[in-house]
């Protein structure tokens, strides 16, 4: 019987050998990888670009079947402080308000911020996804991720993508010690610019008009987190897809810190009542 049991289980032991042998053999490294990657499924015809152009483009024919409805502000810059962003929590859906909480600020690390602006589905995902890779890098090189090279992920990954439906304007903001405070913004064409002050969205003209007449290098970060929430509420008041309430953050060598949500309705009249602003607007 002993004999019978020790042919069995070496029997048993060899075909387990040979099934995990063709189970590694099979299932490579590069199909883990090419399994964990992200993709976008495309339309099953010769040229998904173009379909997908001649069928979500409004710019080109206001008459498409897809219209991708987005709307939003939202605002970074850069002073003496470091930087300050800002934005709404308003999402719509044409000329309906989807929701009043959007957070449109992606917290990628404690260095590190993105802002949401086109499609909310787009951004939230692919910033979440950047967020994996700047762990990775940080896990794999020893060292936080720089925000030249985290914004340059996203930005290659986007325009991989270039003209497939994708609807994105983000600024990616950070601090290193090499770089200092820095802003890049991305869009979903692909688009990389490096800069002090941004605006995006639909009503990014409304905050441009507030901000580029106040803004300067030397604001205290009280004014900067002034400057900042007063920007982003003269686009809620002009701009029908902007509103909710305002979340303010602030980035410094140590990091971004959370500076509240404000609710644009009493917001609105405190700052009436103490400017004498918003004159069009009879109490």
């Amino acid at each position: 019987m002993n004999s019978i049991a020790n042919r069995l289980a070496c029997a048993g032991s060899e075909r387990a050998a040979i099934h995990d042998q063709s189970f590694f053999s099979n299932f490579s490294t590069n199909n883990l990888a090419a399994s964990l990657s992200p993709s976008i499924a495309l339309p099953p015809i010769s040229q998904p670009t173009k379909f997908l152009r001649a069928n979500t483009d409004d710019s080109v024919n206001p008459d498409v079947k897809i219209k991708i409805a987005h709307g939003t502000t939202t605002l970074a810059f850069r002073f003496q402080g470091g930087i300050v962003v800002a934005v709404d929590s308003r999402a719509t859906a044409g000329s309906w308000i989807a929701s009043q909480t959007v957070k449109k600020v992606i917290e990628i690390n404690p260095f590190l911020l993105g802002t949401m602006a086109g499609g909310a589905a787009d951004c939230q995902f692919w910033e979440t996804w950047l967020g994996t890779q700047c762990r990775l890098h940080e896990l794999r090189n020893k060292e936080r991720i720089s925000v030249a090279a985290a914004s340059k992920i996203l930005s290659n990954l986007v325009y991989n993508y270039k003209g497939m439906g994708l609807s994105m304007g983000t600024m990616i903001c950070g601090y290193t010690k090499k770089e200092g405070p820095t802003i890049y913004y991305v869009d979903s064409d692909g688009t990389r610019l490096n800069g002090d002050l941004f605006c995006v969205g639909s009503g990014q003209t409304f905050a441009y008009g507030v901000l580029d007449s106040n803004y300067k290098w030397e604001l205290s970060v009280d004014e900067a987190l002034q400057l900042g929430k007063r920007s982003i509420l003269a686009a809620t008041h002009r701009d029908a897809y902007s509103g909710g309430s305002i979340n303010l953050y602030h980035v410094t060598e140590k990091g971004w810190k959370y500076y509240g949500n404000h609710d644009v309705g009493p917001l609105f009249w405190e700052t009436k009542q103490a400017e004498g602003s918003f004159n069009n607007v009879v109490t």
